[in-house]
């Protein structure tokens, strides 16, 4: 073997080494991260039976959001509480239907799995995820289950808001890793379909993606989010249709 041939080799041996260290320490972190965070789950301190004031899900009930732009609906989401429920880890869930339309198409629908532990925190279980383009069912990207590869689920809405408060909305590292911060209690929001009070004010952000930040308004009128405003386009999502059964 010449002196080239040697070299080449070596390069390679090098690059699968380094790669593999680099992999190495990169399932080391994940891990890591995920041991950090564990939620205790029982599944008899849930029911699905959801009355959060800031977030109640009686079956029946539907929601519509729009956002405009410059006189136009751009973005329109459907919320339906369905009938059926999901069981995961022992857990039944309500199935929480969303369905997002930009510029009048459907471009994704996710059902979302939630439950209202015993001290009124509502949890979030896990989503299946249908991405959408042209009509036409792209992936999955974003679905995640409880118990699952590695995910854990995580609280949606506390009962009880003290500002300063942050937690994680879910938790599959890399794939799902929503947080919440609690802004600020007893807000006054306005928006096309009236005026709600004594409303929390929270900060939902991950650290997967640095341009989605937003701030979010529920209220206690409706058990409901009403408004949603993203702290990077400006824009403004608000409630404008709320059907109770």
């Amino acid at each position: 073997m010449n002196l080239r041939t040697k070299i080449f080799f070596g390069g390679i041996v090098l690059l699968l080494v380094v790669g593999g260290a680099t992999f190495f320490v990169f399932d080391n972190t994940k891990r890591s991260r995920a041991a950090e965070y564990t939620p205790q789950v029982n599944p008899a301190d849930f029911t699905t039976q959801i009355t959060n004031k800031y977030f109640a899900l009686p079956v029946g009930k539907k929601l519509t959001y729009e956002t405009t732009q410059q006189g136009r609906v751009t973005e329109r989401i459907e919320i339906e509480i369905l009938r059926e429920t999901m069981t995961i880890e022992g857990v039944e869930t309500v199935v929480y239907l969303d369905k997002e339309y930009k510029n009048g198409q459907l471009v994704e629908e996710t059902r979302d799995y939630l439950a209202q532990h015993k001290n009124g925190d509502v949890w979030y279980f896990g989503e299946d995820v249908n991405n959408y383009w042209n009509g036409m069912l792209l992936h999955h990207s974003g679905s995640f289950l409880h118990g699952k590869d590695g995910a854990k689920a995580g609280i949606w809405m506390k009962a009880e808001q003290r500002v300063g408060d942050s937690y994680r909305q879910e938790f599959y590292v890399g794939n799902a890793e929503d947080m919440r911060d609690t802004v600020a209690t007893g807000e006054t929001v306005s928006t096309k379909s009236g005026t709600y009070t004594d409303c929390v004010k929270v900060y939902d952000w991950t650290p997967l993606e640095k341009n989605s930040r937003e701030h979010k308004y529920h209220c206690p009128q409706v058990g409901a989010l009403v408004l949603t405003e993203d702290l990077e386009t400006g824009s403004r999502s608000e409630l404008v249709n709320v059907v109770l059964p």
